[in-house]
């Protein structure tokens, strides 16, 4: 097996972790639904301990249903973030926060959020997704990965995990060195997640290079050879 190859396992590996956390509240969240329950304490209990970790990379977690996900609702936004210091939107904040939609002036941006990318491709393919890297101007403002996951069958809405790129990158750059050349890690559609060049810049796409996908994901690891 090729260095290359070992490192793109690897990176799967990362991902595949997080996205076995995905699956745990997704089962929770599809348990709930059937049984008629609340949801809101179900994800709650569930999202709260791992965004208080002070070791975790996901800084937002939670559940968010479509159209007859909750009974009398168009939609079901159950979100949560974890602490966040200096944050230029919500300030200083040391507990685990829901996201109060009707409070910000960004309801009408998600009035139509089946639209976008991090729920209607898991919607439509029922399949695990990865949004990304993107800045997220609704909390953060700092480049994130969206993890996504379908609930249901036919979906009727998506659980989901944040990951500020910045968190992840240091271990996604250890591994990168590793190989032969400049090496990047890069999303579906070829925007730099992390990268080993200093003319490869995060968020931007990247043209020309050759890799291999990350299994278990829509991610591949590009290379330059020098």
């Amino acid at each position: 097996m090729s260095r290359l190859q070992e490192v793109a396992d690897q990176l799967g590996e990362v991902f595949d972790g997080y996205f076995s956390e995905l699956n745990e509240l997704r089962m929770a969240v599809e348990t709930g639904l059937a049984r008629g329950g609340e949801i809101d304490p179900l994800v709650f209990g569930f999202v709260a301990p791992r965004l208080m970790d002070p070791t975790s990379t996901v800084v937002g977690a939670g559940f968010i249903g479509g159209p007859g996900s909750a009974a009398g609702e168009s939609i079901h936004f159950a979100w949560w973030l974890g602490p966040l210091e200096n944050n230029p939107l919500l300030g200083t904040t040391t507990e685990v926060t829901k996201l109060d939609l009707a409070a910000r002036e960004y309801a009408d941006y998600l009035r139509d959020f089946t639209t976008m990318e991090w729920y209607s491709v898991p919607e439509s393919t029922g399949d695990r997704h990865i949004t990304g890297p993107y800045v997220d101007h609704l909390c953060t403002c700092d480049y994130m990965l969206t993890l996504t996951s379908p609930v249901g069958s036919p979906a009727v809405g998506v659980v989901g995990l944040d990951i500020l790129v910045r968190q992840i990158e240091p271990g996604i750059l250890r591994l990168l060195r590793s190989l032969q050349g400049a090496a990047a890690l890069l999303s579906s559609t070829g925007r730099i997640i992390a990268s080993t060049s200093e003319n490869w810049e995060l968020g931007a796409g990247l043209r020309d290079h050759g890799g291999i996908p990350v299994p278990g994901t829509s991610l591949m690891v590009a290379t330059i050879p020098n």
